[in-house]
């Protein structure tokens, strides 16, 4: 891939799969923007979901300045996805919409049931089941067209993902595209993926792994590594420098410990339904901290807790039995 040029040279930490990961992701993430420009409008936010933002500060009752802050077209805020924004995890629900339309068989369907079983319980995201899927889901898209695949996605998007997107983390979102700002998912799922969710929602656009393609057509290859851990937090910053914004003006919020170079990057760090790890180092880095997932809370953003508990349990009991015919 041939050096950006709108990228300053700098010493990185990072491996080189994970800087060519997420200057690819960069680089797709600004060119379907600005071609899908002129249709992005922000979606109308829940006025009792801006309501829950405000009576879930930290310190209720202290007066704190405004944010976002409005004009400041310095600053733009980075969402993660799976468990930030929706529920689950986007790959998974991917794969199964794929299935319904037999681009594989029921034995790769009951891996996939499995993974996301797994992942519901465990609440996590665990480098190597994620890199399980992602390989799986290379395989069945290979010798596929991509535009054949993106009006697919957009058919599992309304019947798989809109019913998973937790309105408290929508309205996060949508406080920010009211103040002026451009507001990007980061996620490990397809780029293609992300993209269509990131549309569907109103926000600016989408950095996601990139799968490589030729002619329009998957190749069944990657382009660096999967953007997971360090390779999102380069596909922020790369992202921050083509478009001149100011990394400590701007916000970023994630459920997973793995995303901690990412919220570490911003001024404006947010554990959103964090896992433990995360919880502990917001705590000890004095990070704001938003949770979706209680019964209280899920009462107050509309979700239904007993059918939660429900789907985690059916869950369950399906990759129990399926583990036990394996036996």
């Amino acid at each position: 891939m041939a050096a950006l040029g709108w990228l300053p040279p700098r010493r990185r930490s990072a491996t080189a799969r994970s800087v060519l990961a997420g200057e690819a992701s960069a680089e797709a993430a600004r060119k379907t923007a600005q071609a899908g420009a002129d249709q992005l409008t922000g979606a109308e936010a829940d006025e009792s979901d801006l309501d829950l933002l405000e009576a879930e500060e930290p310190g209720e009752g202290i007066e704190e300045p405004a944010f976002p802050v409005a004009g400041d077209d310095l600053a733009a805020a980075f969402f993660d996805l799976d468990n930030t924004v929706m529920q689950g995890a986007a790959i998974f629900h991917f794969g199964r919409g794929l299935y319904k339309r037999e681009f594989f068989r029921r034995r790769e369907l009951a891996r996939f049931a499995w993974q996301q079983a797994w992942f519901r319980l465990a609440g996590v995201e665990d480098p190597e089941h994620m890199q399980d899927a992602r390989d799986s889901a290379l395989s069945i898209v290979k010798g596929h067209k991509v535009s054949e695949l993106m009006a697919i996605g957009e058919e599992i998007y309304d019947e798989y993902m809109a019913e998973r997107i937790w309105p408290g983390t929508r309205a996060l979102a949508q406080a920010h595209l009211d103040a002026g700002q451009k507001v990007w998912l980061v996620t490990a799922a397809p780029v293609e993926t992300a993209t269509i969710i990131a549309r569907r929602l109103g926000l600016t656009g989408a950095l996601g792994t990139v799968a490589e393609s030729v002619d329009g057509v998957y190749t069944g290859r990657l382009v660096g590594e999967p953007l997971h851990g360090p390779a999102k937090a380069e596909a922020v910053r790369a992202l921050a420098a083509a478009e001149s914004l100011d990394l400590e003006r701007c916000a970023a919020y994630s459920d997973s410990h793995n995303d901690i170079p990412m919220l570490s990057l911003v001024g404006h760090p947010y554990a959103i339904n964090p896992d433990t790890k995360l919880r502990k180092h917001a705590r000890t880095n004095d990070w704001r901290l938003r949770d979706y997932r209680t019964g209280r809370k899920a009462v107050k953003v509309g979700v239904p807790a007993a059918a939660g508990v429900g789907a985690i349990a059916g869950g369950a009991a399906a990759a129990i039995a399926l583990h036990r015919r394996r036996k």
